[in-house]
């Protein structure tokens, strides 16, 4: 795939990917990619991220349900960010929020002030 030439993955061969509300622009997570994971989110339209902890290809949804459907994929000027514009089901942070970013800094203190979408025990209760 001739496209991937122009991304620069790292020394470990990923490249930080964002996903972004394609009708909201909220921010919702950052994940990694490797060129794998990558040219399957382009052939697919549906998010695959690497998981660094698993050292694996992470379907994004596959556990939970919670997938996230690409509507445009950007590279930022530098070649080194990936930009994802998708729909999302359900949450797209493990914790069962919206979005990974649901914590707010108010007055020298971290609040919760995201949507709550699910309850992860019971989404992620076979893991246990």
């Amino acid at each position: 795939m001739d496209t991937l030439k122009n991304v620069k993955f790292d020394e470990k061969g990923l490249v930080p990917a964002i996903a972004q509300d394609a009708q909201t622009g909220e921010i919702l997570m950052m994940a990694w990619m490797n060129e794998e994971s990558l040219r399957m989110t382009i052939e697919r339209q549906i998010a695959c991220y690497y998981s660094r902890s698993r050292k694996k290809l992470w379907i994004k949804g596959e556990s939970s349900g919670n997938v996230q459907k690409i509507h445009d994929i950007r590279l930022d000027c530098d070649g080194d960010v990936i930009l994802l514009k998708i729909s999302q089901t359900g949450g797209a942070c493990h914790e069962g929020y919206y979005s990974c970013f649901f914590r707010l800094l108010k007055d020298g203190k971290w609040v919760v002030d995201g949507k709550k979408m699910f309850d992860p025990d019971k989404v992620y209760s076979h893991k246990k």
